[in-house]
């Protein structure tokens, strides 16, 4: 696997299939990337579209897929950090059952990649705050982040 970003961890989640379904744990408390609890949501993406760019100040995120495929994109715009300027991409969802640990201050977002909607759950540290964000956000297509969004057939 290429480098990470600095705080970036992922965790490989493992599906237990029986005759009833399946189950998959997400997040527990006593995992090693588990911080704290803030909320857990769902977020859906139709496929071909981007949400892209956003990064939260005081929460990090932890993103998994319970249904479709998404391309999830992180880039690290922190002044100072000793992985300024990387980019990480994960292909999360399905296929690739995995828990992505995105830390403050750096941006995020991902594509839709599957045929149907992709169901993703994020559980942030925090609470978000709906008065007072703490979120910045970046149109998908800025200068301030060099990525293409389009699939590569290489």
């Amino acid at each position: 696997m290429e480098k990470m970003i600095d705080g970036v961890k992922v965790k490989q989640l493992k599906v237990i299939p029986d005759e009833r379904g399946r189950l998959m744990e997400i997040l527990r408390n006593d995992d090693e990337i588990f911080e704290k609890f803030g909320q857990v949501y769902l977020t859906t993406v139709y496929s071909g579209v981007i949400k892209a760019w956003h990064m939260h100040k005081y929460q990090n995120d932890n993103i998994a897929v319970v249904r479709g495929m998404i391309k999830l994109v992180i880039c690290d715009l922190r002044e100072g950090s000793k992985t300024y300027g990387m980019i990480n991409e994960f292909f999360i969802g399905e296929h690739n059952s995995l828990l992505v640990h995105v830390p403050a201050n750096v941006y995020h977002g991902f594509k839709g990649i599957s045929k149907e909607e992709a169901l993703v759950i994020n559980i942030p540290t925090n609470t978000y705050n709906r008065k007072k964000s703490d979120e910045t956000r970046l149109p998908f297509n800025t200068d301030k982040i060099s990525y293409n969004w389009e699939r590569k057939n290489h």
